[in-house]
């Protein structure tokens, strides 16, 4: 959870300073989520698997947690900025409301991992 606690400050300063671009910070949120995600798993003492993918990482969460459903909507919403936000290509370009969404996202699934976890 440190790391992910890393991508949140970097992320809030590119959004505060505007010292950075929209899609990195978009970026950094998938991270911060992903991580808190992971974290998540292991708290639970399941398998930590070798996925971007917020959505698949919800799942291996599903049954022993149903309510991993509540941070569906963020999860797809943070999904995309992994590739999106990396790889040249036929992708949008991000803006400054996608990267205040995408912490909004992010923020949302920080706060339910760390109420799960008591952290």
């Amino acid at each position: 959870m440190k790391k992910s606690h890393e991508d949140e400050l970097s992320a809030q300063s590119i959004l505060k300073h505007r010292d950075g671009t929209p899609s990195v910070a978009c970026f950094l949120c998938q991270q911060m989520a992903e991580k808190y995600l992971k974290a998540l798993l292991i708290f639970l003492d399941l398998e930590l698997v070798k996925s971007h993918d917020l959505i698949k990482l919800g799942s291996l969460l599903k049954e022993k947690m149903p309510e991993i459903k509540e941070i569906g909507n963020e999860s797809a919403k943070l999904n995309r900025f992994y590739i999106e936000a990396r790889y040249v290509g036929d992708y949008p370009d991000f803006n400054w409301q996608d990267a205040e969404e995408a912490f909004g996202a992010a923020k949302k699934i920080r706060d339910f991992v760390l109420k799960k976890t008591g952290g």
